[in-house]
């Protein structure tokens, strides 16, 4: 795989995700001229019909909104110690969010044109290696089959000869799973490199488990427990029921990751849909409007979240049919606009939030920064940097007879 790629126009762009649009191009010309060979049974349009460009948009808006919902990434910015730097923090992460959400894409459809181009049509005597090593772990199938070697490559395709046949685009299996830690592989990188994509995953993945695991445990004990149950619980009891419902999350989340329920990709576009409807409507309205109340709040989560979460299973598990074509990855499609509503209707059929609460939500909309939001350190390089303008200005003139000169010289010029 190189490091540029061809985006229609220029034949090396350095820009990965301003190439995604060629490489599609690439692979559609390359399932025609599998079919023109036989060794493909029809070209899958990747734009088309109508609803598949609705559907990756409405996951393009529900990724989008997760993202600014997911309670783990709202809990990092209450650890900065001013609104400047949360401000900043945020620019950062969204920034780096970005970066991501742009190149996964097209990275993903960088490692499936490479098996187009070195691996489909070629003799199964020669198949690269990392089919082999994914086959043992079930990641990859040949024919049908987790094949570990050429000789059950040959016995799977039920040929006498390895050489005689050609593979087609149909035999030929990839788990999604397999494509983050398979892609440099793909590309005919070493396995050093495959495993070091691994173990950045893996840091990944603990890193996000360990964020959310603390935002459920937390949020469990200390806004369901010691709000609602028990308020005058002390600080250590509260501490032990936390990390006991952490641990209690940790191993049914452990088992229900285990059960492989889908692939990755898709339940974390899963998360993200519920995060979106479930938080985004009352984080919008909370901070936008300031009719918002406590009770419109919940019914919004509620509801918003219900509603997605019964499409996810509806059509997953339930045989619902999908509406208007969107898949339940982009389920948070409908969930947020009833969010929205209930969220609205609730808050003007139940009293207005007090004034204490309008003023905190003041204070959250003005983008102004004064002195108490700043921490001691950027208070000390702001006196600094007005100290450094002042010596550079113009020193004032004390003597009266010497500014009436410069008066006068200023009026003649």
């Amino acid at each position: 795989m190189s490091t540029t790629q061809d985006d229609g126009f220029n034949k090396n762009n350095p820009v990965e995700f301003l190439a995604y649009g060629g490489t599609l191009q690439a692979m559609i010309s390359g399932r025609r001229r599998w079919v023109l060979l036989g060794l493909a049974s029809k070209v899958t349009p990747y734009l088309e019909p109508k609803w598949r460009r609705v559907d990756f948009f409405v996951l393009t808006f529900c990724l989008m909104v997760g993202t600014a919902s997911l309670p783990h990434v709202l809990m990092r910015y209450f650890t900065t110690p001013s609104v400047r730097s949360a401000r900043r923090s945020v620019t950062w992460s969204l920034g780096f969010i970005l970066v991501l959400y742009m190149t996964a894409p097209a990275y993903a459809a960088f490692a499936k044109l490479e098996v187009y181009t070195n691996v489909i049509g070629t003799p199964l005597s020669v198949l690269p290696k990392w089919i082999f090593t994914y086959g043992k772990i079930g990641l990859t199938t040949v024919c049908g089959k987790a094949v570990t070697s050429v000789n059950e490559a040959i016995e799977a395709c039920a040929q006498a000869s390895s050489g005689d046949y050609l593979l087609k685009l149909k035999d030929l299996k990839i788990s999604k799973d397999a494509m983050v830690i398979a892609t440099p592989e793909i590309a005919g990188l070493p396995y050093t490199i495959a495993g070091l994509v691994s173990a950045g995953g893996l840091a990944a993945s603990l890193s996000t488990a360990d964020g959310l695991l603390l935002a459920i445990s937390n949020a469990l004990s200390h806004d369901i427990y010691f709000r609602l149950i028990d308020n005058k619980a002390s600080i250590q009891k509260r501490l032990m029921i936390s990390r006991v419902l952490l641990v209690v999350i940790a191993l049914i989340s452990a088992g229900t990751a285990a059960s492989r329920p889908a692939d990755i990709l898709s339940m974390v576009a899963w998360a993200f849909s519920l995060a979106a409807s479930g938080n985004f409507p009352a984080l919008c309205l909370g901070i936008w409007w300031r009719r918002a109340n406590a009770q419109g709040a919940i019914a919004g989560q509620m509801c918003g979240w219900g509603l997605t979460l019964a499409y996810l299973l509806g059509t997953r598990y339930g045989g619902w049919a999908l509406w208007g074509g969107i898949s339940n990855v982009a389920a948070a499609v409908f969930g947020l606009p009833v969010g929205f509503a209930a969220n609205i209707i609730v808050s003007l059929l139940t009293p207005p939030p007090p004034d204490e609460v309008l003023a905190m939500v003041d204070s959250l909309r003005d983008f102004k920064v004064t002195g108490e939001d700043l921490t001691a350190e950027e208070l000390e390089d702001i006196k600094e940097k007005e100290e450094a303008l002042a010596r550079t200005q113009v020193p004032q003139v004390s003597n009266t007879a010497e500014a009436t000169a410069v008066a006068t010289a200023e009026e003649s010029i």
